[in-house]
């Protein structure tokens, strides 16, 4: 039931490769017009009946701050200049429990893909755009019977069989078997390693699925170019629904 799922939103990290844009600016608050990336993914998960929401926080996390008051739960990444999301996700963990919704916090997205892998019958899916012509920047996916096969970007992109979104659903057993796969490779020293690492690792055995995004609009933003397409297209193409 959507009224009982926590939300967890990555968004610590410093994102060197936008430049001069995120200098003094988390990624998360790039505006998109009458927003910025954060509100609306609070806004799609809202849509989608989930209201409360945890947001691991590290480079500029005052304005983060100023900017979404008291509306969510801060986790903070004291460390986040020398770790990557995976250790986020180790932080959150420790603090929430039951069924949780994970997104980094750079993904721009028609509220449908979360509806679509909310009301899946997999307990425990990962949002995938089915698609080719990949490089060497893109999460990559294999999938076999609808299962997540391999997860990586190192994958070479002719075996892939499309793209990790960056949202994913996990029930309350799921997320147990997140958290000891977490933990485990952050005890072992796996800090600096992106969420997926563990995503990777689990799904050796543990059923992971996937959920299409079903040609909906989305976007990650990485670079420049990346947020130049988010506000001519892919933004005002979710707004036209």
């Amino acid at each position: 039931m959507t009224a009982a799922m926590h939300a967890i939103i990555l968004a610590a990290g410093k994102s060197k490769r936008l430049g001069a844009i995120t200098e003094n600016t988390p990624k998360c608050l790039l505006s998109l017009g009458s927003t910025t990336i954060l509100e609306h993914q609070i806004e799609n998960l809202a849509a989608n009946g989930i209201r409360t929401v945890s947001l691991v926080t590290g480079f500029c996390e005052d304005k983060i701050r100023e900017t979404l008051g008291n509306a969510v739960h801060y986790i903070s990444n004291s460390v986040y200049d020398t770790t990557n999301s995976i250790y986020s996700l180790w932080l959150a963990l420790q603090e929430i429990r039951g069924s949780v919704i994970i997104l980094n916090a750079d993904v721009v997205f028609h509220p449908g893909i979360l509806t679509n892998l909310i009301a899946s019958p997999y307990p425990d899916a990962l949002a995938i755009s089915f698609q080719g012509g990949m490089g060497d920047e893109e999460m990559k996916v294999t999938v076999r019977n609808e299962k997540i096969h391999d997860i990586s970007k190192d994958m070479d992109p002719s075996g892939a069989d499309g793209e990790n979104v960056g949202i994913i659903k996990f029930s309350p057993q799921g997320r147990d078997a997140l958290f000891e796969t977490v933990d485990e490779l952050v005890g072992a020293g796996v800090v600096n390693a992106w969420a997926p690492r563990a995503f990777q690792k689990m799904c050796a055995s543990f059923d992971l699925y996937s959920v299409s995004t079903a040609g909906l609009p989305w976007i990650e933003i990485d670079f420049p170019e990346d947020l130049e397409e988010a506000r001519r297209e892919i933004y005002p193409r979710i707004c036209d629904g």
